[in-house]
């Protein structure tokens, strides 16, 4: 299996309505950091489309269990190991008949992740005039888009964004809801952004998309759960990567490899962020009998997968492939329709780990 792009706040595929959940957004288009507005008063739930932070009650987290439970039969082994194979054409049809339509440009993420956006750099302690550059290329971080140390710590030019101070990658990128508000927001000029997704229909809309400049973007195929796979850009040269309701979609035992695999595209310092399905969101809960895999693990009515995670799972997945908890927290949502006076509990984790600042004995030596 693959990385394809799910979508946050939708469910896909399942015989049932498709839901457009609103951005919980304030005036002016700019949507404050979840967490910050609360329902004091359940007469003013339809004040608002979302409120943060939403405690469930015993009887909500035990009928959600029970829920859950109930529809917890896994599929027969040989129908389960057909959804893997097929992965590829599941996703290939899923984009060629939504194409860009179906989504919405996560301008949220600079909220969330202002990792993403322009960033200051200010000159990195240790670059002074005895360092070198394998001391600079193991122990200094870049800090920002205009880092010094660049220049010093990579003399291949082979691959696309090398002259690059700030590089980013999104595994699993779809149509580009995230790559195209970041390169629209973030205009430095030393900033290269590679994109890339398991379905070669995606990448090829996202390439196609008049946004797309190859001076600043590099968009390709890629299968995030074939470990042996090589990535177009070389190991230790990342700054941010960008997993957003993408590592759901993998087999939940290809999900540590990948991760691991991932983490090796890091500079020392580089920073992982991802956002995905919390344990019995919304989502989770409306999967009827015949769809589940594995515990906690689903197929949608369109062949696309979807596991929902623990904050310990995905912990445990980032400091076994070495990386440095910075945030790792459970977004409680509460979604109002206020037209159709409909509430809708989502649950999403949203992660920071950062890789480590280590020196290597050889690099002291």
């Amino acid at each position: 299996m693959a990385a394809p792009h799910a979508v946050d706040g939708v469910e896909l595929g399942t015989g049932e309505t498709q839901l457009i959940l609103p951005d919980s957004g304030s005036d002016e288009g700019k949507r404050p950091q979840f967490g910050t507005r609360f329902l004091t008063d359940p007469r003013q739930v339809f004040q608002h489309n979302a409120w943060d932070n939403v405690e469930w009650t015993e009887e909500q987290e035990s009928a959600a269990k029970k829920k859950v439970l109930e529809n917890s039969q896994p599929l027969p082994a040989e129908k389960q190991e057909e959804f893997d194979t097929k992965a590829n054409e599941f996703w290939n049809e899923f984009y060629t008949i939504h194409e860009n339509r179906f989504f919405k440009d996560r301008h949220w993420l600079f909220t969330e992740f202002p990792e993403l956006a322009p960033q200051s750099c200010p000159r990195p302690e240790s670059l002074t005039q005895e360092s070198n550059t394998e001391d600079i290329q193991q122990s200094s971080p870049t800090t920002g888009p205009c880092s010094e140390v660049e220049a010093l710590t990579l003399n291949d030019e082979s691959f696309p964004g090398a002259s690059a101070t700030y590089r980013i990658l999104e595994v699993g990128c779809g149509v580009g809801n995230t790559v195209f508000p970041i390169l629209k927001t973030n205009n430095d000029p030393g900033l290269f952004v590679y994109c890339c997704d398991f379905s070669s229909t995606a990448v090829e809309l996202v390439k196609t998309n008049p946004e797309y400049d190859p001076g600043r973007c590099f968009a390709f195929v890629h299968d995030l759960s074939d470990v042996e796979a090589n990535y177009p850009i070389p190991d230790g040269t990342l700054d941010v990567l960008v997993l957003i309701f993408v590592l759901s979609a993998l087999h939940p035992k290809k999900m540590q490899a990948s991760i691991s695999r991932l983490a090796r595209l890091l500079k020392p310092g580089g920073m992982m962020l991802l956002r995905d399905y919390g344990r019995y969101d919304m989502a989770q809960l409306r999967f009827k009998k015949g769809r589940c895999l594995s515990e906690n693990f689903y197929v949608r009515g369109d062949g696309t997968r979807v596991y929902f995670f623990t904050q310990d799972e995905l912990h445990e997945l980032f400091m076994s492939a070495g990386l440095e908890k910075v945030q790792n927290l459970v977004d409680r949502r509460l979604q109002v329709n206020r037209g159709k006076q409909l509430t809708m509990y989502r649950v999403w984790i949203q992660c920071k780990y950062r890789k480590g600042l280590e020196r290597t004995t050889e690099t002291l030596s």
